[in-house]
């Protein structure tokens, strides 16, 4: 670690939202900085940050300048059960509201911390626009961090813009999505509910994107050798500076308890059990399925999920969160039948991801595109079924199978917000086993699987000294050094 005179020393402070598609990046951001010299103070509230203290214990023992400050959240004011201050924790629709409303509660609370820590930058989340007002009165830059691809932003400014699919005669028609440099085709069905039809979260992100253009800057959780050419787009498009500095997840997590750990505080049970399970099957030959930590599928959709994998033939080991498991005999049924013939292994609730993918048993994931998810399946080489459902997932799955070719859709049709998603299956068993047909065992996937290592292995050069996302840390840092000595300057002049 570069040591530094107190004065020299930059302070940033990061401001992740609860969310672990937004936290979990966001907190590896902030420990990267603090690994490159930066005095880091993470703000949170109890539930959240004791899912990744232990990780930031770690670093503080380890020399590094990086701690949590936390604050409590209002659980009882807003009405939600003790301990649920992420949206990974909600089950309707009502306790989002709460957590929302909890969130814009805190907001005196933080604006005070800032005041009182006179940091020398603000790293927030996008879903905090007010921040870039925190930053001007407090003289600093505010970071905007986003927590999804280029390319996804590009889209969607474009469409945004331009509105083509308010052109169509129906909402199955396809468009091409202007402004890009790739032929990229949707349906109105698979755009955002709130782009289709406005809503009170249209007004919140009009907000967000003018947050946006009044940022220092923004951080993308990517890197130039995945999306150079949208990196390139959304700075020419945007005008506003960008600094990609990913994966983070690769930067941080490299040993098996990290891995193991991340974004959880509850110990993992039964390891030893998948664990044996995966090691007894051949190189790339097991398909890993997860959908993140939001997203509960309806039983009728897990069923087909079941058959469909039981119909490709293919040996699968799939994470199913816990709520489904209930009174759900014909899926503990599947299950056993799967122990048996040692074909299939269910992990329930919760999976150490990025120890799984790095399995060499594991040829490929069947994910809902989440940005996260994609980043750490291409850190581990993986090609990819596409099976996005909600936000910007359907863009993303757009990255995955038309530009970098490493992808097979599933035939998910429409984007539905996920508290939203229906009791029917959307997707039929006989699509999904072809898609695992096709990304395990034709000739295709072998195309695609080389593809997919050449960017693990682009994704891990990256991340070290003298690659783009080191590079673009270190002037990234260099350059808020320089504002923080202007500052000093001014202030003695």
């Amino acid at each position: 670690m570069t040591t530094e005179s107190q004065s020299q020393q930059l302070n940033v402070i990061f401001l992740p939202y609860p969310a672990p598609g937004h936290m979990n990046p966001m907190v590896d951001t902030a420990r990267l900085f603090a690994k490159h010299g930066v005095s880091v103070t993470i703000i949170t509230t109890p539930a959240n940050a004791s899912t990744f203290q232990k990780a930031i214990d770690s670093d503080f023992s380890s020399g590094y300048c990086i701690r949590t400050h936390v604050i409590q959240f209002p659980t009882s004011q807003v009405g939600l059960p003790d301990g649920v201050e992420n949206v990974k924790d909600i089950t309707s629709r009502e306790m989002l509201d709460k957590i929302s409303v909890g969130i814009s509660m805190l907001q005196d609370q933080i604006e005070l911390l800032f005041q009182e820590m006179q940091p020398d930058c603000l790293v927030t989340d996008m879903l905090y626009p007010w921040t870039v007002e925190s930053a001007a009165k407090l003289g600093i830059p505010r970071i905007y961090f986003y927590s999804s691809s280029y390319f996804t932003r590009c889209a969607s400014h474009f469409i945004q813009q331009h509105k083509p699919h308010e052109r169509l005669f129906s909402d199955n028609q396809r468009f091409s999505v202007p402004g890009l440099p790739h032929n990229i085709e949707m349906t109105t069905l698979q755009l955002e509910e709130w782009v289709r039809t406005k809503n009170d979260f249209t007004d919140h992100l009009n907000a967000i994107y003018e947050s946006e253009s009044r940022s220092f800057g923004t951080l993308y959780n990517s890197f130039h050798e995945l999306e150079g050419d949208y990196e390139q787009l959304y700075e020419s498009t945007k005008g506003v500076k960008c600094w990609s500095v990913g994966p983070v997840s690769a930067c941080l997590n490299k040993g098996d308890e990290e891995k193991a750990n991340r974004g959880h505080r509850e110990e993992l049970l039964q390891e030893s059990e998948w664990l044996n399970w995966l090691n007894s099957k051949q190189n790339e030959s097991v398909l890993y399925i997860s959908f993140g930590s939001l997203i509960r599928l309806p039983h009728s959709q897990l069923l087909e999920i079941a058959l469909g994998l039981q119909n490709s033939g293919h040996v699968f080991i799939w994470v199913i969160r816990k709520r489904n498991r209930d009174g759900d005999s014909s899926l503990q049924d599947f299950e056993q039948k799967m122990k048996e013939s040692k074909k299939g292994c269910i992990i329930w609730n919760w999976a150490p991801q990025l120890l799984i993918l790095d399995h060499p048993a594991i040829g490929g994931i069947v994910t809902h595109c989440g940005w996260n998810s994609i980043l750490e399946s291409l850190s581990a080489g993986l090609p990819m079924v596409t099976w996005p459902v909600f936000a910007d997932q359907f863009y993303n799955e757009k990255l995955v199978v038309d530009v970098l070719k490493i992808g097979v859709p599933v035939g998910s049709k429409e984007n539905k917000f996920w508290m939203s998603i229906g009791v029917d299956a959307a997707v039929r068993r006989e699509d999904i086993a072809k898609a695992v047909i096709l990304l395990m065992g034709s000739k295709e996937s072998r195309e695609m699987r080389r593809r997919a290592r050449k960017l693990g292995e682009a994704s891990k050069k990256t991340i070290e000294e003298g690659g783009s996302s080191y590079n673009n840390l270190v002037q990234l840092l260099d350059k808020l050094k320089s504002l923080k000595m202007s500052r000093a300057l001014n202030r003695t002049n």
